[in-house]
């Protein structure tokens, strides 16, 4: 079976929006990941803060490479996310994933989105499906 960092590269190979967002891999192990990225001026809405959305991709991506680093692939089938502060451009994003439960088919995730001050930013929770396909 392939490594934790082996799946993730794998699954980087075919993700053109975690690429474009300029999603950079600090750490990975089975079940837990952190990510982390540079807000940039094109992802702020009007208010001039970093849009949700970009906030959402970022903690759905160390979803998705915390859940899969078992090697078994899995995908989201239920997400939230609580917006806390606001992120500007220039900023350092830091997404940090942990594992809450995980059983046969199903498993539960948390994600803080910090940014480089360790200021959490958002507050992700995600439920994965998972899968009997190996990466």
């Amino acid at each position: 079976m392939k490594s934790p960092l082996e799946i993730v590269q794998t699954m980087l190979q075919e993700d053109a929006f975690s690429n474009w967002l300029g999603i950079q891999v600090e750490q990975i192990d089975q079940g837990s990941c952190t990510l982390s990225m540079e807000a940039h001026s094109e992802m702020v809405n009007g208010f001039s803060i970093l849009h949700g959305g970009i906030s959402y991709a970022l903690a759905d991506s160390a979803l998705a490479f915390a859940s899969n680093a078992y090697g078994y692939q899995c995908v989201s089938i239920e997400t939230s996310i609580s917006h806390i502060r606001p992120a500007k451009a220039g900023e350092k994003l830091i997404a940090t994933a942990t594992e809450i439960h995980r059983g046969k088919t199903v498993g539960r995730y948390e994600v803080i989105v910090a940014d480089q001050h360790h200021k959490t930013i958002a507050h992700f929770k995600g439920t994965v499906h998972i899968s009997e396909k190996v990466w």
